[in-house]
């Protein structure tokens, strides 16, 4: 088991990775310290995990709630059923959320935390790839509108991160090539070394050698902890943890959370913000080929869905929570391990990129 720690001055909390972890009732059990506890899952996760982990809390007084899966439950009505569902538990302010899923499911759970009685602890228990590397880690929590995606959220903390990686075992194709989606965006933004660790381990890494997938999530997770750290609410250096998500969030709403999963719309922003840095004179074309060339072998999209308009994408990517005073702040690169926040760019650049 690798255990990293996610450092907030005097604040902070760990972050363990590896097999086994839901098997340990009393590690599970240690997470929480109050009367009440509410587990929330997914219809598709809960038939694997949820009796393991509802077993360790058998002294407390516990409530389940399971949700249909996909990025359209985030959304208002499900929050106002987890503040019902909390309400009707009589949570008090030392109750504890379990979030036992995905990326939607953290997040939902998250921002049902942050809001319950001004804020209780919650338990990031992630069951996908992409949960693992990126959204149970640094606080980030939110539901979607229609018009945009995690417009409504709060930064609030989780206590534990446990990912236990046997979980992988059930995860679907598509959604473990999501995942490497963001783990390849480590690489492309911090960490060249990294990056040519991927690129020589894709083989093992689809084929879900445990090893591989247990160092590819650690390295992710030590870059973002480490960024939290510096820069928790995103005011500065955290923003570059967006790379491609201006682009992939437009997508995403524009096909009304249905189309591409996030990490594929997150793949294809990625190969459309190197391009952009490109066309700008910012970035070598080579780097954004290779990083085209290794999402494309991990099975990922790096095109556009020719459905969207890039018109329609442009005015999307205006409403992203990213932007400022109704302009575009896009993260962009130097190339590989370089990138930076950029709020100059013409519009007319990014449709180009978007067209072409």
């Amino acid at each position: 088991m690798h255990t990293l720690d996610v450092q907030l001055g005097e604040r902070g909390y760990p972050i363990r990775i590896g097999p086994g972890l839901l098997a340990d009732a009393d590690g599970l059990a240690g997470l929480a310290s109050g009367r009440h506890v509410l587990i929330v899952s997914d219809r598709n996760v809960a038939p694997h995990y949820l009796a393991q982990v509802r077993s360790a809390f058998a002294d407390k007084q516990l409530a389940c709630l399971i949700l249909p899966p996909g990025e359209a439950e985030k959304n208002l009505g499900r929050f106002g059923e987890l503040m019902t569902a909390l309400a009707a538990l009589g949570a008090s302010r030392d109750a504890t959320l379990i979030a036992l899923g995905g990326g939607v499911i953290g997040d939902l759970t998250g921002f049902a935390a942050a809001c319950w009685m001004r804020g209780v602890r919650f338990v990031q228990v992630p069951t996908t790839l992409l949960a693992m590397v990126d959204s149970s880690v640094g606080g980030k929590t939110a539901v979607d509108l229609p018009e945009g995606k995690n417009l409504v959220g709060a930064f609030h903390q989780p206590s534990a991160v446990l990912a236990d990686t046997d979980t992988l075992a059930t995860l679907p194709d598509r959604e473990l090539r999501a995942g490497l989606a963001e783990v390849v965006k480590y690489g492309a933004i911090f960490d060249q070394a990294f990056f040519a660790w991927l690129e020589a381990n894709v083989e093992s890494l689809l084929a879900r050698d445990p090893d591989a997938l247990v160092e590819a999530i650690a390295r992710s997770c030590e870059h973002k902890a480490a960024v939290v750290a510096r820069d928790e609410t995103e005011q500065g250096e955290r923003a570059l943890l967006n790379f491609g998500h201006t682009f992939g969030h437009a997508i995403e709403t524009e096909q009304g959370y249905g189309g591409l999963l996030h990490g594929e719309a997150v793949a294809v922003g990625m190969v459309l913000a190197a391009e952009l840095s490109h066309r700008l004179g910012r970035a070598p074309q080579a780097d954004g080929q290779r990083l085209a060339e290794l999402l494309a072998r991990f099975g990922l999209p790096t095109r556009r869905p020719p459905t969207t308009s890039p018109e329609r994408l442009l005015a999307r990517m205006r409403l992203d929570k990213k932007s400022l005073s109704g302009a575009l702040r896009l993260v962009l690169w130097r190339g590989l391990g370089q990138a930076e926040q950029v709020s100059d760019t013409a519009e007319s650049a990014v449709l180009d990129v978007l067209a072409g």
